[in-house]
């Protein structure tokens, strides 16, 4: 079974690209959010998964889990990585300090990046211009790190199909 794991802050947008390309209803553990920082930024969050499928031009499919974005549910990520293939970072250029979310989510999923592979999108670049994709670059070239970086909308189907495919493609490598 191919497993991409999508992963990032509450609000970055797993389960909005996750329902955007699956090929069914994707099954979601949101609840209404019961901390000030939650409500402030959306009305659900993820506790414990998302879940989908996309089916690939060869009839293949790629399982699609996504992680809780609070912190507080993070042992849930160990047990999502497990047998995935590679990770999707989704990160909302609309917080507070987004280059302090990229460098804390490589970190944490470094391991796991480093057995398999990563593409981050940005998403909410609309929101806010606070910072630009040159400036992501820039943060991850500071960190020591060439990765795929792209600008995304995750309701277009397209952009996220675009990292799953940037993702296949360094996994080949």
């Amino acid at each position: 079974m191919d497993k991409i794991i999508f992963t990032g802050p509450m609000g970055a947008g797993k389960t909005t690209a996750i329902s955007s390309i699956s090929e069914v209803p994707p099954i979601s553990t949101e609840v209404r959010c019961s901390d000030e920082e939650g409500q402030a930024r959306k009305e659900n969050t993820t506790v414990a998964m998302d879940y989908g499928y996309f089916a690939l031009e060869d009839g293949g499919r790629i399982h699609l889990y996504g992680t809780p974005g609070q912190e507080r549910f993070d042992y849930m990520w160990n047990i999502l990585i497990k047998g995935g293939i590679g990770l999707v970072l989704l990160l909302d250029n609309g917080r507070t300090e987004p280059l302090d979310d990229l460098a804390f989510y490589l970190k944490t999923f470094k391991n796991f990046i480093d057995e398999t592979g990563v593409v981050i999108g940005v998403s909410r670049m609309d929101i806010s211009d606070r910072y630009s994709i040159d400036d992501y670059r820039n943060k991850l070239i500071e960190l020591g790190y060439i990765y795929p970086l792209f600008e995304v909308d995750v309701r277009q189907p397209n952009d996220v199909i675009i990292l799953i495919h940037a993702l296949l493609a360094i996994l080949q490598d």
